[in-house]
């Protein structure tokens, strides 16, 4: 995908994908102050949260992602000080960098650039003549006012979420944007530590995955709901789709690798009015995939969980779930087990000794143990078709609870 791309058409509007991002600031100011995109051209999507000047790199600990940086190459005079600082850039996933290019870096080395196309980090220049406080302030100006927009639009999104049946509240309101009777879908992220975060590391991991999203020329609104990072497509086919959240997830392994991040596709539905459905599911998978330590799970795969998904009397899956599997329940949190674990693995790999083993670093020895202990808890042998299926759907039960 190029720049040129960047804009999806719907119907007779024109729309844009998420935030501020670097080409918008690049069609802003490229006549107004001479600016020019000379690397990193593959991260024009990058979103842009605000605009800092820096003349050294003792402020960037502070960093939390999608900063612009600009400078006047005051502290980064020579080749080496500059890639040392795109480095740094990338390492806080920053959103880019402009050089205000004149007395203290002329011109841009050629090594630099190539550094800058190896990390994605668009690289801009604007000529010294040009006053950096105007354009700072011009550009931070711009930011605020579409992150003010993006505000808007989660808020109509959620109330679309939680309110389907009050159009009014947010059709409007979405309509500007989106093609609200057209098709949606979620995508919903999450990491093991999400809930416990606080505001701000939330906000890092956020910027990060912003970060990685990138190259998004369709229509998509990404906003933080309820525990997850979710991404709403509109008017999105599955090939665009698929290529999107393939290539973020090859970007979240290269760059991510203190964070194991997992994602959960809903269902594609017609119409705003349905996205808590797709919500819903896309939750669900979310949750699935970090469980079983999936990096994506998309629900319409799920087989047998949609069945339990769907089911709205809540003590039915209690009944199925814990009271089928009370002793190895009870024996588990005696002995500090893992039981009910060890019986869905059983189950789900067709009683496969070696799979189970595989999938739980435990050498086969041990699981032959536990399923043994399993069998006598549950005075049950496990070899009848009827009773594996009672009890796998019990151990499902149990563990999505």
């Amino acid at each position: 995908m190029t720049a040129s791309q960047k804009y999806a058409i719907i119907g007779t509007q024109e729309v844009k994908s998420m935030g501020f991002t670097v080409e918008d600031m690049r069609i802003v100011a490229a006549e107004k102050y001479k600016m020019e995109l000379v690397a990193g051209r593959n991260g024009w999507a990058n979103s842009i949260s605000w605009l800092l000047m820096v003349e050294d790199t003792t402020i960037t600990d502070s960093f939390v992602g999608k900063e612009l940086v600009v400078t006047t190459g005051l502290g980064f005079k020579t080749e080496d000080k500059l890639i040392e600082l795109i480095k740094i850039l990338n390492d806080h996933h920053c959103a880019g960098l402009v050089i205000n290019t004149g007395p203290y870096i002329n011109k841009i080395p050629i090594d630099v650039m190539k550094i800058a196309d190896k990390y994605d980090l668009p690289l801009l220049t604007v000529p010294w003549e040009v006053s950096m406080a105007e354009m700072i302030k011009d550009l931070t100006v711009r930011i605020f006012l579409q992150s003010q927009t993006d505000e808007q639009l989660s808020s109509a999104f959620i109330k679309a979420i939680e309110h389907p049946a009050a159009r009014d509240e947010y059709r409007e309101e979405l309509s500007a944007s989106f093609d609200v009777d057209g098709r949606f879908q979620v995508a919903a992220f999450t990491t093991e530590t999400l809930d416990s975060m606080d505001t701000m590391d939330r906000k890092r991991v956020g910027y990060r995955l912003q970060i990685y999203l990138e190259n998004i020329s369709h229509n998509a609104h990404f906003l933080y709901y309820d525990g997850l990072f979710l991404l709403i497509f509109n008017a999105v086919d599955d090939g665009p789709r698929d290529e999107i959240i393939d290539g973020f997830l090859v970007r979240v392994k290269n760059r991510m690798a203190d964070r194991d991040v997992f994602v959960g596709l809903g269902s594609a539905v017609t119409d705003v009015e349905n996205l808590e459905i797709s919500y819903k599911r896309a939750r669900y998978a979310a949750k699935y995939a970090m469980r079983y330590k999936e990096p994506i799970r998309r629900f319409d795969d799920l087989g047998l969980e949609k069945i339990l998904y769907s089911v709205s009397d809540r003590q039915i899956p209690k009944e199925m779930g814990e009271d089928l599997l009370k002793p190895i329940i009870e024996y588990d949190e005696k002995h500090d087990s893992d039981l009910v674990k060890t019986l869905n693995l059983y189950l789900k790999n067709n009683g496969s000794i070696g799979k189970v083993s595989e999938e739980m670093f435990i050498h086969k020895n041990t699981i032959l143990y536990r399923m043994g202990k399993i069998k006598e808890l549950l005075s049950c042998d496990l070899e009848d078709g009827d009773e594996r299926l009672k009890y796998y759907l019990a151990t499902l039960i149990y563990i999505n609870k």
